[in-house]
């Protein structure tokens, strides 16, 4: 990571000085301490910034939606967390991780498309059949009744000029994420994590997180997500719960709206962690500062 860094300061990206801007860096949910605190000592020590604070991505997606209470779903490439979060503070004994996202998700489309004749075999035709699930790819409200219709095929253009004609692997792809069985895993699908998750935060809690659930992440971006997710949900609450979902336009970048808008609110200035305080405390200043 502190190669990516550097490279991130470096004169072909940022083209500024470390020393002279703070930092916000975010972290995935229950990062483990130690590596807060490796963070922390690469960007103060090496990088000798004048302050840093590191918050939960989830956290600040939920900010990027003006809220300070809810419930991120959030479905990347490589894992998929619930997190409740009230006023703003994450609740780790109700977090929910499951390591099924997009990347799975593009792996069974590679083979899906194979038993339909076409064969995707280089890390450079990977990257087109992941180009093939963001633009094609789709979720059925009711997957069982889209496999008794004829659906139409979809034409896409690969960029050696050539054509495919993309059947009902556009729908079946996006279906792991709600049914991991479908390539031998055991663990529970999207919507049960997100529902458990809730389940597992306080009693008093679970009808304000129901009505307050956040998408975040690239992977739930598949037309037909927010209602497929709805549909879901509604069979695992409790029958009086009402059940909204928000689903930003711009939920790709939320975690970096969140925490631009967080770093540009004059309440905030007290949080960052200066490099006099860290020099001071050491790590005590992190964690007394970052929850």
């Amino acid at each position: 990571m502190e190669r990516i860094w550097q490279y991130i300061y470096s004169k072909d990206q940022l083209q500024t000085f470390s020393e002279e801007h703070p930092v916000l860096l975010t972290e995935a949910p229950l990062n483990p301490k130690r590596n807060r605190e490796k963070a922390a000592e690469i960007f103060f020590e090496t990088f000798n910034v004048p302050a840093l604070f590191i918050s939960m991505q989830a956290v600040l997606s939920l900010y990027a939606t003006g809220r300070t209470t809810g419930v991120v779903l959030d479905a990347g490439d490589g894992v998929t967390h619930a997190v409740p979060i009230y006023e703003g503070f994450a609740m780790p004994h109700s977090i929910m991780r499951v390591d099924i996202a997009g990347r799975d998700v593009s792996r069974y489309l590679r083979l899906l498309l194979r038993k339909e004749g076409f064969d995707f075999h280089t890390t450079a035709e990977f990257e087109v059949v992941k180009t093939i699930k963001e633009k094609m790819c789709y979720l059925a409200l009711n997957p069982l009744k889209e496999e008794s219709i004829d659906t139409d095929k979809a034409q896409y253009s690969l960029p050696d000029g050539s054509t495919i004609l993309v059947g009902p692997a556009r729908f079946q792809a996006p279906e792991l994420l709600f049914r991991p069985d479908l390539i031998g895993e055991e663990c529970q699908g999207i919507h049960e994590v997100l529902a458990y998750s809730i389940q597992k935060s306080d009693m008093d809690l679970r009808r304000t997180l129901f009505s307050n659930i956040v998408l975040s992440g690239g992977s739930t971006l598949f037309k037909g997500f927010g209602d497929r997710l709805l549909s879901e949900v509604k069979k695992l609450a409790p029958k009086d719960i009402k059940i909204r979902i928000s689903a930003p336009q711009e939920r790709l970048y939320s975690t970096w709206i969140g925490g631009s808008i967080l770093a540009s609110l004059d309440t905030f200035k007290k949080m960052w962690i200066s490099k006099r305080e860290y020099n001071d405390e050491g790590v005590k200043a992190l964690h007394r500062k970052t929850f």
